[in-house]
């Protein structure tokens, strides 16, 4: 059995669970219940990844891997789905872009939110905030222009990224209305969404 140390709001952890499901070795793995947290170190997750983030997934010899590129490449391997990660050529570095693609606004999200949620107000610089905001528009801008090319069934790791990276914005930054002035990607994601690997691994609160 594989185990997975995890938090049920981390996009990070939805990609690899996303991946699992795809893959169809999701019921091989067990969740580890963990506090991941930018400045709070969680001894559990530290004690099979120095860096103390989510997702860990610890193989059956005790072996870690980390981070979520990792492991969803180990998932895809492990389940023989080798769409998900395409063979060397074209199609495989445009998905492993994608994939940046969607770590990249998820990166600056998460700053954009751990300025307000984590920093203490007398230390919070907005600027910042704005910044790492400008970044999430510009990776909106140009999932726009992308989606017409994005998969919306049979994906690769650069459509499940993406995917996650959309919902994420949905579950802590609604009030960015994404959608209003990104209609091909709204589209695209809408129909994204309905898969069953997307619907079994929505974000909620613990």
């Amino acid at each position: 059995m594989l185990k997975l140390l995890y938090a049920p709001t981390s996009p990070y952890v939805r990609k690899v669970m996303a991946c699992a499901h795809l893959a169809g070795v999701a019921d091989r793995i067990e969740w580890l219940d963990s506090a991941a947290h930018p400045v709070r170190r969680d001894d559990r997750i530290a004690a099979h990844n120095p860096l103390a983030k989510v997702p860990t997934l610890i193989l059956a010899d005790g072996t870690a891997l980390y981070d979520s590129r990792v492991i969803c490449e180990y998932l895809a391997d492990l389940g023989a789905a080798p769409g998900l990660f395409p063979p060397a050529g074209t199609r495989r570095w445009q998905a492993l872009t994608w994939q940046a693609l969607g770590d990249g606004l998820l990166d600056a999200a998460l700053l954009a939110r751990y300025e307000h949620t984590v920093r203490p107000a007398q230390w919070q610089w907005p600027d910042w905030r704005e910044a790492q905001l400008a970044k999430v528009a510009a990776c909106l801008a140009a999932i726009d222009r992308l989606a017409p090319a994005l998969a919306r069934d049979l994906p690769t790791i650069g459509e499940v990224t993406l995917g996650c990276a959309l919902g994420y914005l949905d579950f802590r930054f609604p009030e960015l209305d994404w959608r209003a002035g990104h209609p091909d990607a709204a589209r695209w994601e809408a129909a994204f969404a309905t898969l069953p690997a997307m619907r079994a691994t929505l974000p909620h609160e613990p």
